[in-house]
């Protein structure tokens, strides 16, 4: 299962203050951690959405949910899976990630 590379917004980021933390982020999560091959790429947006809710950590939200759909899940499966979820992590934290869905595409439809 070959992946293309994933385009980490850390350097951008957080370059000047913690280049160690964007070290890891481009090498080992998004290097090594995100090719492991017993998950498909597609899978590991899917499971990161979910924890992402779960956590209510909407600020991550934007970024991996334009990720996601890169790697294959459509919009209405994201919507179906945080509409499951809403019974699970909660309906506030369910809501706010629609709303964040929504909007995404929203801007990717432009």
């Amino acid at each position: 299962m070959t992946h293309r590379k994933i385009v980490s917004t850390a350097r951008e980021s957080y370059g000047e203050i913690a280049p160690a933390f964007v070290a890891y982020s481009e090498d080992v999560l998004f290097g090594d951690l995100w090719r492991r091959e017993q998950l498909s790429i597609r899978d590991r947006s899917l499971v990161t959405i979910a924890v992402l809710v779960a956590g209510g950590m909407t600020e991550h939200l934007p970024y991996h949910l334009r990720l996601a759909i890169e790697n294959g899940l459509s919009t209405e499966e994201l919507v179906e899976a945080i509409t499951h979820m809403a019974f699970y992590a909660g309906w506030p934290r369910a809501a706010s990630a629609l709303g964040i869905v929504q909007g995404i595409s929203e801007s990717i439809e432009r």
